[in-house]
């Protein structure tokens, strides 16, 4: 067979697994699937049949999802418990919903695609002998399979550092409400309500777990342990302190508000006296030798006419 036909089918087929695992596992936030089919449902009358009621479902959410789901099972019955738990850990720093069994499915396929590419440039693309054919595939899977965990350590510090800048100003936040005579789960309420990023959906879940009957301290240290942060962990250690030992929680706030402006003024001014070494590593590679460059090649290229070299 020709080796472009087969170049293109390869192709093909990546293409078709890539878009299948990014339909089928992709965290769709911009609409609510509960309230569309309440809309639907809604507008018009009862279906007549259950057939109807399949057949109004999308083709992600009546094939493909459905599918994924349980090769992702038979992917978590493989893995040991050990990963599992890490891996759960993971997924839950980074704020993601999915589950340890679609995410090891994630990488079963990210290694085949990114295998079948190595395989396809070292053997088709750059023609080499079938030692390096090898390696390039090898190499290509390798870089497939660390590609999603790389891509969530990623996504985990991201979140964290966000989390890191809005806690000052929500502190501010909870002070000006407090102090205005609301309790603190409606002053984290209004945190909610105001803003829209990590902090604030984590202190909406906070409320809805003390709505079904959490304790708070227990709610606000599940919300520490989900973000892994040291500056929420000593913020929910003096809220929960402050709750148990009756002290006022606007002294507690207060306190606690002016500790997180003072750590962010301390990193600022830490990342401001290390950016001339950050900057020495461009200006040596890029800037000097442009420099040099313009500065000495007129007078080499004269040296060079006047026969020197």
């Amino acid at each position: 067979m020709d080796p472009i036909l087969i170049a293109v089918l390869v192709l093909a087929g990546m293409a078709l697994i890539g878009g299948l695992l990014y339909v089928g596992l992709r965290d769709n936030d911009d609409h609510d699937p509960l309230q569309e089919r309440l809309a639907q449902y809604g507008e018009r009358e009862l279906p007549e049949s259950l057939e109807e009621i399949e057949l109004s479902i999308g083709f992600k959410d009546r094939i493909l999802v459905p599918l994924i789901r349980s090769v992702a099972s038979i992917t978590t019955r493989m893995t040991p418990q050990k990963q599992l738990a890490q891996t759960r850990r993971k997924l839950e720093l980074a704020g993601s919903t999915s589950d340890p069994g679609t995410f090891y499915l994630t990488r079963i396929g990210m290694t085949l695609v990114f295998g079948v590419a190595g395989a396809m440039l070292g053997f088709m693309v750059m023609e080499e002998t079938m030692l390096m054919g090898l390696a390039y595939t090898g190499g290509g899977a390798v870089l497939g399979f660390m590609f999603p965990m790389i891509s969530l350590n990623s996504k985990i510090r991201k979140r964290q550092e966000s989390i890191v800048k809005a806690l000052p100003d929500a502190l501010d936040l909870l002070v000006i409400c407090v102090e205005a005579g609301l309790g603190f789960d409606m002053a984290m309420g209004k945190v909610y309500e105001k803003w829209d990023n990590e902090l604030a959906l984590a202190f909406g879940r906070v409320l809805r777990e003390i709505q079904l009957g959490k304790l708070r301290r227990e709610a606000l240290k599940d919300m520490a342990d989900r973000m892994d942060v040291p500056d929420v962990n000593a913020f929910t250690a003096a809220i929960i302190q402050a709750d148990q030992l009756g002290v006022s929680m606007s002294k507690i706030l207060r306190v606690q508000s002016d500790q997180m402006r003072t750590k962010r003024r301390q990193r600022a001014q830490e990342k401001a006296q290390q950016a001339p070494v950050k900057m020495m590593i461009p200006m040596v590679l890029l800037i000097f030798p442009s420099i040099w460059i313009v500065l000495l090649g007129p007078a080499l290229l004269t040296i060079m006419d006047v026969g020197v070299f």
